[in-house]
């Protein structure tokens, strides 16, 4: 190649996610990420990520209760199908994935695969749960009366995820799909020290058909946001995944302001484990409803 035809590299500027745009921090505060080697030390730079501020965290929270009631009123058929619409762009995307997924969790690049591959496939396994989990956990409840007693699931509303911090890609979508499987809209701060696989999740999400404002991902400290947004007045559940005993009791005490919902952390060996249900159930209220059947005689009901 001549000298001339040599060509400079253009580096990936990462952004948040929030509202189904894709804005700096309005801070305008970066902060340093570095790729993590086998040994578990630090290796080469990566990328400067944003490091969103308060007012990035409140602006999340307003862009996902403004997409709750669309994304909560939307058949479970069609979350199912804009869940398995992410799966299938992650699987364009693969390649891109375990090279990110490989340098920000110092894997090989066959284990990084296997990573992303259980990343996509948990999306397949979250879209079929969409039009099922009401089966499992609503339904009619025999009363000694002449009623129907019915009980439904229903969405919490705006859940804020604290992410795991070393499972950045598998950890994230584990907690990130149940939230938004059973209609609840989510602000994710994503693990600090390697963020950019949850910031190249937002640039497929963008494409995937979710509406803007369903997923809002933020990238930076989750002492510095975190109690804003589990004291936050129009929050209604926090999942505490990433947080340490320390942060996680500081956010619990928060949270019982308005008393959010608070799903404590979890140790997780393998997330690629089956997830099973409770972290839709988590997330999910149940409305029981009672209605007269009419009289009842000798001969049964008037219907």
């Amino acid at each position: 190649m001549s000298e001339s035809s040599v060509r400079l590299n253009v580096f990936k500027t990462y952004k948040l996610y929030v509202g189904g745009k894709f804005p700096r921090s309005e801070s305008g505060r970066v902060y340093e990420v570095t790729a993590k080697t086998s040994s578990g030390g630090t290796g080469k730079w990566l990328a400067n990520a944003p490091l969103s501020s308060r007012k990035d965290a409140r602006d999340a929270v307003v862009a996902a209760r403004k997409a709750f009631g669309g994304w909560a009123g939307a058949t479970a058929y069609n979350r199912g199908q804009i869940l398995y619409r992410i799966a299938e762009m992650l699987e364009g995307r693969r390649e891109q994935f375990v090279r990110e997924v490989g340098e920000a969790e110092g894997l090989s690049k066959s284990k990084a695969a296997a990573v992303v591959d259980a990343a996509i496939d948990r999306w397949v396994w979250y879209a079929g749960w969409t039009d099922k989990i009401g089966q499992i956990v609503g339904g009619a409840n025999p009363v000694a009366g002449p009623f129907f007693n019915l009980s439904t699931p229903e969405p919490t509303g705006v859940v804020t995820v604290v992410a795991p911090q070393d499972s950045s890609f598998l950890g994230l979508v584990s907690v990130i799909a149940p939230v938004i499987a059973t209609g609840n809209t989510v602000v994710v701060i994503a693990s600090e020290k390697s963020p950019l696989p949850a910031l190249s999740l937002g640039e497929v999400l963008a494409t995937s058909d979710l509406p803007g404002g369903v997923v809002n991902i933020l990238s930076g400290k989750a002492g510095e946001m975190g109690p804003h947004l589990a004291s936050h007045q129009d929050v209604n559940a926090i999942d505490l995944a990433g947080a340490d005993a320390a942060l996680a009791k500081e956010l619990e005490i928060a949270a019982a302001d308005n008393l959010k919902r608070v799903l404590r952390p979890q140790p997780v060996d393998d997330w690629s484990a089956d997830p099973g249900t409770s972290r839709m159930t988590a997330f999910l209220e149940t409305k029981t409803v009672w209605h007269p059947t009419g009289s009842l005689g000798a001969g049964g009901s008037s219907y």
